[in-house]
């Protein structure tokens, strides 16, 4: 199995270090927050470019639910005017002993 910790390196940039137990001066200090805060610029502009398309498309497919849901109530209301027809018709029609 391949070892997952990490070499120890000597190039000063590669290496990790915790600001709390570190010596570092407070220009390193605000240069640290100043790095954190554009990294976190750049994560939620992408987050938010996710949240905007998944919010049009979820309102998108509720928009559509919504709209064959009125057409489908239309289409009712007209099948109902054809059998209120229907009868009307039969009611005027011919009075035979098979109605």
């Amino acid at each position: 199995m391949a070892d997952k910790t990490p070499k120890v390196s000597d190039a000063p940039v590669a290496t990790r270090i915790d600001p709390t137990k570190e010596g570092l001066s407070r220009e390193q200090l605000h240069f640290i927050r100043q790095v954190e805060l554009e990294q976190w610029k750049k994560k939620t502009q992408t987050l938010r470019t996710r949240n905007v398309v998944t919010g049009l498309a979820i309102g998108a497919l509720v928009l559509g639910i919504y709209g064959y849901t009125f057409y489908s109530v239309s289409q009712e209301r007209i099948m109902d005017e054809m059998d209120e027809e229907a009868k009307r018709a039969r009611m005027q029609g011919p009075k035979t002993g098979a109605n």
